[in-house]
C-alpha cells in the first residue's frame, strides 16, 4: 500500500529548510512528507537576505502563494495531507475550503479574516508588517531582535542568531497584509476535511487566544475539528526543544 503524502507549507519569514528534521520524521512513521517553497522562496535564506530588499519579492500576494501550493497539490496522485505552520496554517484553511487535500493541520495558524487579537505581543510582532506608516510593497526583513520576540523568545540571543542565520528570510507585506483582505475569508458553516488546530502556549506572535477564536468559528456541523494547545511552545515550535511532540501530534491526526 502506498504511503500516504503531507505536504508540509512554511511560513512568512521561513524557507522550507524549516521542515528539514519533519520530513524524514514523517519518513520513519509511514507518511510521505514533502516541502514545497513558496514562489520566490527556493533560494537558500543566505541568499534571499543577500538581494534584500527585492521589489518582485515585494509583489507577491497571499493568493500567488496558495495558488502555488494547490498546483502542487493538485499534481499529485492522491489528495495529500496538509500541514502548515503560520501563514501556512491559514493557506491549509483555504485550501480545505476550496476542497484540496484530505485533512489539514494548522499549526501556530495566522487567522483569515475577521479573526483578530488585541493581545500586545500579536500587535508589536507583526506591527513591522501591517504599519500603516510603511510602503505596502516594500519588503520586509525582520532585524535579530524582533525575529527572537515574535518567534523564539524563550531561546538565548546566541541560539536565536543561529536560526536566523540558517532560517529566516525577507518577506512580502502584501503576503502579511493578505489575512486582512476579502480573499483571506473563510465560510466556517461550509463543510470541509478533517482540521486540528495546534497552538503553543507561549507563541507571541500568534498567541494561543487567537488559534482558539479560529477553531470557535468553524461549525461542528462543517467537519471534524479540533484543537490542542501545547505546554510551553513558542512560534519556533518546528525546531525548538522537543519539536517530536509537535510532530506526533500532527502525524497521530494524519494517520487516523
Amino acid at each position: 500500500m502506498a504511503k500516504p503524502v503531507a505536504l508540509l507549507i512554511h511560513g512568512m519569514f521561513m524557507s522550507p529548510r524549516c521542515w528539514e528534521e519533519w520530513i524524514p520524521y514523517f519518513e520513519e512513521h509511514g507518511v510521505d512528507a514533502k516541502a514545497p517553497p513558496w514562489p520566490m522562496h527556493e533560494e537558500p535564506p543566505r541568499a534571499q537576505r543577500t538581494r534584500h530588499p527585492d521589489s518582485q519579492l515585494g509583489t507577491l500576494t497571499l493568493a500567488q502563494v496558495v495558488d502555488a501550493i494547490a498546483e502542487v497539490a493538485s499534481a499529485l496522485p492522491e489528495p495529500p495531507a496538509l500541514v502548515g505552520h503560520s501563514m501556512g496554517g491559514l493557506i491549509v484553511q483555504l485550501l480545505l475550503q476550496r476542497g484540496i487535500g484530505r485533512c489539514g493541520v494548522a499549526i501556530d495558524s495566522a487567522p483569515p479574516k475577521g479573526v483578530v487579537s488585541l493581545k500586545w505581543s500579536f500587535i508589536k510582532s507583526n506591527w513591522g508588517v501591517v504599519s500603516p506608516f510603511v510602503e505596502a510593497r516594500d519588503p520586509f526583513l525582520p532585524t535579530l531582535e524582533q525575529f527572537r520576540y515574535a518567534f523564539c523568545h524563550t531561546l538565548s540571543t546566541e541560539d536565536a542568531e543561529r536560526v536566523y542565520e540558517k532560517l529566516v528570510v525577507p518577506e512580502s507585506r502584501l503576503v502579511g497584509r493578505g489575512p486582512t483582505t476579502p480573499y483571506a475569508k473563510i465560510d466556517f458553516n461550509k463543510p470541509h476535511a478533517p482540521l486540528l488546530f495546534l497552538s503553543g502556549e507561549l507563541d507571541h506572535i500568534i498567541p494561543a487566544s487567537l488559534n482558539r477564536s479560529n477553531f470557535g468559528k468553524y461549525a461542528k456541523e462543517s467537519g471534524v475539528t479540533e484543537l490542542q494547545e501545547l505546554q510551553g511552545r513558542t512560534h519556533f515550535t518546528l525546531g525548538d526543544t522537543g519539536w517530536e511532540a509537535v510532530a506526533d501530534a500532527a502525524l497521530a491526526f494524519i494517520k487516523r
